[in-house]
């Protein structure tokens, strides 16, 4: 047997939001918890994420509005079965939408406030069986981080966006010379920003919103020993069982015991350029918004100790542009309203559009690195014209009027009178560009994207303008209006999607299917749930939350009890 520094009765590698609620769970049930977590921050990839949770049939819907058959129903229709996608099933995936809400409503019950993400914010295929074309997401309100006390509040990860406002009114805000109600969210924004200056107040949102209120229930219930700068080397096995782990104290290596079992949610691999080469190619580290700690180690370590490992192809793609600035930026510049928006397409260097530029940031991604594997398409093209350089901003770097000089003297984005010039800017045939042009106008004049039907489905109309009057769709609008104008695309990301194989209880499996006694995960170390397709936002951060619950009460022996 094994000997230890010390002893828990639940061990959790990492510190993501089902790390969290994996603790929560456990002090309920009266046992011991320790969180070890590599980096110096707590909060994991969540912190700096958007922070949403996909839950269906959850507490925010309205009466009739969701069904756990409807949710299966849909979620078995968009996400297909295979030697290919262990990771998930009909019984997981039955698992995450039974259990989802039960997550969440204990979570409320911890004190950590949440809300409705939006009343539209439609699944990424709401034309789907089961689809739901208003909202499933849910979304912590903004948090003043300071409410941790001076010491936690400085270990907290830094999100993407440290103001008071609340996600679904964040995203609204590009659209604000529309409409006086926008403007007057934007002055309740700022009048409330400048009060949390004068009065002490640090307002976070989104995923740092969402970590915040984790760790503050964590932290008020005394629900786990949290340490930072605590990486973990090496998992601890008595036979076939997973009995502790190795970790660093003091500059030496600390044996921790687990007596119920040990929780991986170390995150994936997007920093760890070899294992993209090898599982991904094609992909770059550089263009991920994962953090500095994401490199893969209990991959590595976990399949070492026999675990499987599945869907490694696979990653949260979130395209993105190497905007001026852009190696220097906290969080990467993405382009998906830059491409859903009406007046501009994306095509590959051969001028040819090569599918729907609006819908999900996973698939969008997938599209272009299967495309890439037979016609050069790493970078894309976006190409747009004078009618949306008026109107909208580009890549997250603001709008033109403000930014455009700098743009082209970096060379990143480039301009010209007439399309076919444009083509020659950007190394792509004449011809082929125009054709990809002028068939795009004669569908916006249609109505109807013949090629990819862009605009059919309820989200990639959410990803437009919904003040666009020029046509039957938000998202669909003519290229005529010289100059024309041109940024390149990348595949990037917001986190790998391949990781260990788990059962319905967050059990670690084998390659022959039979679990690891002790050995739970969940969040992006396994093999998503969701297989190999995003259902709708929130599709990683719902499922780690509900899963690393599910463990702590598979390990704890509560069966149903809190859920």
């Amino acid at each position: 047997m094994a000997q230890f520094d010390e002893v828990f009765d639940w061990v959790v590698v990492g510190s993501g939001a089902g790390s969290m609620a994996s603790a929560l769970l456990m002090k309920q049930a009266g046992k011991s918890v320790v969180i070890l977590e590599k980096a110096q921050w707590v909060g994991g990839t969540t912190c700096k994420s958007g922070g949403v949770m996909w839950i269906p049939a959850n507490r925010f819907m309205n009466p009739g509005e969701d069904s756990l058959e409807q949710a299966c129903r849909y979620l078995d229709a968009v996400v297909p079965d295979g030697p290919d996608s262990p990771g998930t099933s009909p019984a997981r995936r039955r698992t995450y939408a039974v259990e989802a809400p039960k997550m969440l409503d204990f979570i409320v019950g911890q004190g950590v406030k949440m809300e409705r993400g939006s009343t539209f914010w439609p699944d990424y295929y709401d034309e789907l069986p089961g689809g739901v074309k208003t909202s499933r997401t849910v979304t912590a309100l903004p948090f003043d981080k300071n409410e941790l006390g001076k010491d936690w509040a400085s270990k907290l990860r830094q999100g993407f966006l440290e103001v008071p406002v609340r996600l679904d009114d964040g995203m609204k805000l590009p659209f604000m010379k529309h409409s006086w109600k926008i403007k007057r969210i934007f002055l309740k924004i700022a009048l409330k920003f400048v009060a949390g200056k004068l009065t002490g107040k640090h307002w976070v949102t989104a995923g740092a919103a969402l970590q915040g209120r984790m760790l503050k229930a964590v932290l008020d219930r005394k629900a786990a020993e949290i340490r930072t700068g605590s990486p973990v080397s090496e998992l601890i096995m008595d036979g076939d069982r997973s009995v502790g782990v190795i970790t660093a104290r003091d500059g030496r290596p600390w044996r921790v015991g687990a007596r119920l079992g040990i929780l991986i949610n170390a995150g994936g691999f997007a920093m760890n350029q070899a294992m993209r080469d090898r599982y991904m190619p094609g992909t770059q580290a550089k263009w991920s918004n994962g953090i500095e700690t994401d490199t893969g180690d209990m991959h590595i370590e976990l399949a070492a100790k026999g675990a499987q490992l599945a869907q490694m192809d696979q990653m949260v793609g979130f395209q993105m542009s190497e905007a001026p600035g852009w190696d220097t930026d906290y969080v990467k510049p993405g382009t998906q309203s830059t491409t859903g928006k009406p007046h501009a397409i994306q095509v590959d260097q051969t001028g040819v559009r090569y599918m729907n530029e609006g819908g999900s940031y996973e698939e969008f991604c997938e599209n272009m690195l299967v495309r890439n594997r037979t016609v050069p398409a790493i970078p894309s093209w976006a190409i747009m014209d004078q009618q949306y350089m008026d109107e909208y901003g580009v890549a997250g770097k603001g709008t033109a009027k403000k930014n455009m000089e700098k743009w082209l003297a970096s060379g990143w984005m480039r301009r010209a009178e007439t399309v076919e010039a444009l083509a020659a800017l950007i190394g792509v045939p004449p011809a082929a560009l125009g054709g990809a042009v002028a068939r795009w106008n004669g569908f916006v004049r249609s109505g109807r994207d013949e090629d990819f039907h862009r605009g059919e489905r309820a989200y990639d109309n959410w990803l437009g303008d919904p003040f666009f009057k020029n046509g039957p769709n938000q998202c669909m609008g003519t290229i005529e209006k010289a100059p024309f104008y041109a940024i390149p695309i990348v595949p990037g990301d917001v986190g790998t999607y391949g990781g260990v194989v788990c059962d319905c209880d967050s059990r670690v499996l084998r390659e022959d299917g039979r679990p690891i006694p002790g050995l739970y995960a969940c969040g992006v170390t396994t093999a998503s749930p969701m297989g190999r397709v995003y259902p709708g936002a929130g599709a990683s951060v719902g499922p780690s939350m509900t899963f690393g619950w599910i463990a702590a009460r598979h390990a704890a022996g509560l069966g149903n009890q809190f859920g």
